[in-house]
């Protein structure tokens, strides 16, 4: 396939999965904070300046925020570029460029997202609509995903799109983490809240709809470490760094099959990256939490940079 196309087809990726993750972070930090067990969790301004920070967006603390105008900004704001609509939108055109390589269920299904965040009533959605909205929006998303998985040959195309998917879901993890982590910082010592058992870890394994599999798999109440090593190192939580580095690391290798030993290629440094994390502690990550955020992050970007110039440059 062109290259060009390509490209396309792995962005359309990423803007479905980084949609449904907004839409999700939305709608678990403003519900999660109304029966919140101490005072900042439940402040509206501290939850809204939680959401504009996910975003890359950070507002100051002594700014005070209007709800109505930051839910709009992030949900249906067309002049604002991380906004949920420009997401969806930008996934459908580039759907559109490659539409002869995808299945008519999923074009037909990206369609129907399109417009249902295009139609909506923003009124609506400002005053009472935000969780019917971004509840719409993450299952649409998983539809999306069930017709990726469902109605193409898992071949190069299938891959690509993948790749995307699980790039950005490693990425926007690490966003969620960073946010609650200074949310965590910041709400410690109301009501006796520490920073290790803050309410924030909690808000963000629902953030990652990973708090029943963390329970399950801890048999107790999140903690800082136990979140953290849950969504950075598990490989069998789907939602994790540590999962989505490995899918990644499996459909390069569709991609790039060839077994030589290539220090320049994107599947060397997937694997580096991968190696690195596979055999880490929590404990070390837990020492400086921002190092460790900065520096997957970091990562994640070279990542996609490399692939972008070895597979989709045009």
């Amino acid at each position: 396939m062109l290259a060009r196309v390509a490209n396309n087809l792995f962005w359309m990726g990423r803007y479905i999965e980084r949609s449904e993750h907004i839409a999700r972070y939305l709608n678990v930090n403003y519900f999660s904070s109304l029966d919140a067990p101490n005072t900042q969790s439940q402040d509206r301004q501290f939850v809204l300046r939680s959401m504009q920070f996910m975003v890359g967006d950070p507002v100051l603390n002594n700014e005070v925020l209007e709800e109505e105008k930051v839910l709009y900004k992030i949900g249906l704001d067309p002049n604002f570029p991380a906004s949920i609509i420009n997401n969806v939108k930008q996934a459908r055109e580039n759907a559109n460029s490659a539409r002869d390589l995808i299945s008519t269920e999923l074009y037909e299904a990206i369609n129907k997202f399109y417009h249902f965040v295009l139609k909506y009533n923003a009124d609506a959605f400002v005053k009472n609509g935000l969780h019917d909205f971004t509840m719409n929006v993450a299952e649409m998303t998983a539809i999306l995903r069930g017709k990726i998985r469902g109605t193409l040959l898992h071949d190069s195309v299938y891959a690509i799109i993948m790749l995307g998917v699980n790039i950005e879901r490693a990425t926007q993890i690490i966003r969620i983490i960073n946010a609650k982590y200074h949310d965590a910082l910041n709400a410690q010592g109301s009501y006796g809240d520490k920073f290790s058992h803050s309410f924030e870890w909690t808000t963000l394994l629902k953030c990652a709809e990973s708090y029943d599999m963390m329970r399950r798999f801890y048999k107790k109440t999140p903690t800082s470490i136990s979140t953290l090593e849950f969504l950075i190192l598990n490989p069998n939580c789907p939602r994790s760094v540590m999962n989505s580095l490995n899918q990644v690391y499996h459909h390069i290798k569709i991609l790039d099959p060839s077994k030589a030993y290539n220090k320049t290629s994107t599947a060397f440094l997937i694997g580096k990256v991968r190696s690195e994390y596979e055999y880490k502690y929590i404990e070390e990550i837990e020492e400086d939490i921002q190092l460790f955020i900065d520096q997957i992050l970091k990562s994640l970007s070279e990542i996609s940079k490399k692939m972008e110039k070895e597979f989709f440059n045009y």
